[in-house]
């Protein structure tokens, strides 16, 4: 993958691996007899949704998922013509916008589905809805207790068109935990409440991981998110490749003496002399703060460590009795298959997981570049 010149702060998105990614689970989906919705919420995940967007759907997914309408209508915006699903948006949204656009929409509740129905009366179009029914997380989606009534008014109304049903897995990354056969078993009570009242929806229910670990639990279609994006919510090894890539340069070089510190607080301090590089990204562009004293780069063919702190504009890396040339690539994460850190090794590091990393990337400071356009 050949990258672009010298730069502060850069994510370079790959495509051709998006696409890779999407195929197999697409193809995973498809023998099961179920249909793909790529999910480009948050930007794609920090990714670029309509680049995203435009390659996932290339590659074998038919359905997109969105956040909030909002989202849903950005793409509509950009060309895509594909269904679009958006199931997450505060009391007030206006959903005639996104019904008059052909969206997607979800109810989780009466409330919530009457604003859908009056909207669709206002915009004389049926509105296509998919009702949540909660399993088990315990967040969005409608309680057991109150799903006939849903399901009854929903029925009962002709400007709504119930498309699906759906809900959402806690533990699917966890395989063989009880909570997941616990929410298959509420799942498909739903579903016969949603038979008997009349209707024929599609069953949707599976995230990355049960798409790639739980073939019985693809139903009609499957919501894959972070699988996508290449990083694997499994224990289990996956063929899937990272898209995204963090990259920075090399803006000064320094020899200093042992003894000397380095960034704020002095916390690192060094044993011989040494070359600092100077690297212009920190927090302000995504850079966990929490990584200082436990990060490496990858800089001039090798895993470096970071010296001291990380900074709000800038790091800086011991390397020894080299001195990388400036405007020297700095590779803060990729694929690892060079060697160079991950977004994965970043999250473990500090305790979270990968989807809080890549999302993390969507800043104003950095630059997005995009690799393997042509399918």
């Amino acid at each position: 993958m050949k990258l672009p010149d010298p730069v502060r702060a850069e994510v370079v998105v790959d495509l051709a691996a998006l696409r890779h990614n999407v195929a197999l689970l697409a193809g995973r989906a498809a023998g099961s007899g179920a249909v793909t919705m790529a999910v480009v919420k948050a930007d794609g995940y920090g990714h670029g949704a309509l680049p995203v967007a435009r390659a996932a759907l290339e590659a074998g997914a038919t359905w997109l998922g969105a956040c909030s309408l909002g989202e849903a209508l950005a793409l509509r915006g950009g060309g895509i013509t594909a269904p679009i699903l958006s199931w997450l948006d505060l009391p007030d949204v206006d959903f005639a916008t996104g019904i008059a656009a052909g969206v997607d929409l979800s109810a989780s509740s009466l409330t919530e589905l009457a604003a859908i129905a009056e909207a669709a009366r206002r915009t004389s179009h049926r509105a296509r809805v998919h009702l949540k029914i909660d399993t088990g997380l315990s967040r969005n989606g409608c309680p057991d207790a109150d799903w006939p009534a849903l399901v009854k008014e929903a029925a009962a109304d002709p400007d709504i068109e119930v498309v699906a049903i759906w809900s959402h897995l806690a533990c699917a990354d966890e395989p063989g935990h009880p909570s997941i056969d616990r929410q298959t078993e509420r799942f498909h009570a739903a579903y016969g409440i949603a038979r008997a009242a009349g209707l024929n929806p599609l069953r949707h229910l599976a995230n990355s991981a049960a798409t790639l670990n739980r073939p019985d639990l693809h139903f009609d279609l499957v919501r894959p998110g972070i699988a996508i994006y290449g990083l694997n919510p499994n224990p289990e090894p996956e063929d899937l490749r990272p898209v995204m890539t963090f990259r920075s340069s090399v803006v000064l070089t320094k020899r200093i003496r042992a003894g000397e510190s380095v960034s704020y607080g002095h916390t690192w301090t060094a044993e011989r002399d040494t070359t600092l590089a100077l690297v212009p990204a920190g927090y302000a562009d995504g850079v966990p703060r929490t990584l200082s004293g436990r990060m490496d780069v990858w800089l001039h063919g090798k895993r470096r460590p970071v010296a001291g702190r990380v900074c709000m504009d800038q790091l800086v890396v011991d390397c020894g009795d080299d001195e990388p040339p400036l405007g020297a690539e700095v590779i803060l994460f990729g694929d690892g298959g060079k060697g160079e850190p991950t977004a994965r090794e970043w999250a473990d590091k500090i305790g979270t997981i990968d989807y809080e990393i890549v999302t993390g990337m969507y800043r104003p400071r950095i630059r997005r570049t995009y690799v393997g356009e042509d399918g």
